[in-house]
């Protein structure tokens, strides 16, 4: 069995209690019978008013991020599943959610009521491309014997704590996203703006990775502080564990999103605990379909 845990957590932002707005993101975990892999999605649904479904298409973000990664760790051997992650992944991840998009949509066409609150140019703009009302960005990691990838579209943030209390960002800023910018899945050619890190494990992996919609960095003054909570919660977990943290974890998101960003913040932490941060061996065996099961399934409900 693997020693990695996690915690998840996701909250309604202040701002859209005040405004009426549901919990645009999503978290789903899902990790195989055995412990590995495990698998984190984190969707982020836009909040322009021309992305009125956004809370479904996070939904179905995540979703998709588990059934396709969790198909990408059934290939062969390592060298295969890196080909697959750099070369296949991000578009898989497209083509399948815009499928979900389509199927909705024939199932529940768009309404005048959520059409009529539309200018225009905006109108023009979803009845030209109707992905934009289901709008998400998409973060996932998978944690495997041998390897961890990282995968982000659009705004948001990994971060890595090691155990020595170093944090990283294993993937670059993406510096097109300014203030309220961002790629999406329902951008054109979206796969183009996936990022992608696969990491082979030679030594010792993270001791803790933090994955977060951007609610939560934007409550923070600078980079600084958002990484010294990322290394908080390695400090808490390690010395007093999980208990420290779980219970109170909702609570932190939202005081973070009522003194802070006032937007939806959903967090997901995988982490090991100190007496386990030892080195992880590769494994070339093959994973089975049946081996990925979902660990946790119940999305954040609306507040």
């Amino acid at each position: 069995m693997t020693d990695w845990r996690t915690l998840r957590a996701s909250v309604r932002g202040a701002a859209h209690q005040r405004t009426g707005l549901p919990n645009q993101d999503a978290v789903r975990i899902a990790r195989a019978v055995n412990g590995l892999p495990l698998i984190v999605a984190l969707a982020d649904g836009h909040g322009s008013a021309k992305s009125f479904r956004s809370q479904h298409g996070a939904r179905s973000a995540v979703a998709v991020a588990l059934k396709v990664c969790g198909r990408l760790c059934q290939l062969g051997n390592l060298s295969q599943i890196k080909h697959g992650a750099e070369e296949k992944l991000p578009l898989e991840l497209v083509r399948h959610w815009r499928a979900q998009v389509d199927r909705s949509l024939q199932l529940q066409p768009f309404t005048l009521r959520e059409l009529e609150p539309l200018d225009a140019a905006a109108r023009r703009q979803v009845e030209a491309n109707p992905y934009l009302a289901y709008g998400s960005t998409l973060l996932a990691v998978i944690v495997a014997p041998g390897f961890i990838l990282y995968l982000q579209l659009g705004d948001g943030d990994i971060l890595t704590v090691s155990a020595e209390g170093k944090v990283e960002r294993p993937l670059p800023r993406d510096e097109r996203l300014i203030a309220n910018e961002t790629t999406s899945l329902c951008s054109y050619k979206a796969w183009n703006d996936v990022q992608v890190r696969f990491q082979t494990l030679a030594g010792t992996p993270p001791a803790l990775i933090l994955t977060a919609t951007d609610g939560y960095a934007n409550a923070y003054r600078n980079e600084a502080d958002f990484r010294q909570v990322a290394r908080d919660y390695w400090t808490m977990l390690r010395d007093e564990g999980e208990e420290a943290v779980r219970p109170h974890l909702r609570e932190w998101l939202n005081e973070a999103s009522q003194q802070g960003s006032g937007d939806d913040i959903t967090t997901g932490i995988l982490w090991r605990s100190a007496t386990t941060a030892t080195h992880s061996k590769p494994d070339d065996q093959p994973f089975s379909n049946e081996r990925i099961a979902d660990e946790l399934v119940t999305l954040p409900s609306p507040r």
